[in-house]
């Protein structure tokens, strides 16, 4: 997801930590949203690239979805962490 500008990045977060919020039954502020969408973007990404194959640069859309679902991956981890802890 390389092909993304700086202000992208933070817009495509936001998003795709909203919507990871909302599916996980959560509620986050805007600051927490932009962080977990950011790292699941990160995440998301090194998963479609290195597992799948996939490259979404330059696709809002594919890149919002793969946040999402890096989000998502990334609120689950820290769910089992919590319980473990």
């Amino acid at each position: 997801m390389g092909g993304f500008g700086f202000i992208a990045w933070i817009i495509i977060g936001i998003v795709a930590g909203w919507l990871a919020e909302k599916i996980m039954k959560r509620d986050h502020g805007l600051l927490t949203n932009l962080v977990v969408g950011v790292i699941g973007a990160l995440l998301g990404g090194f998963l479609a690239n290195n597992v799948f194959g996939f490259d979404a640069s330059g696709s809002w859309i594919w890149g919002i979805i793969i946040a999402t679902v890096g989000a998502v991956i990334l609120l689950f981890l820290l769910d089992l962490i919590k319980k473990r802890g």
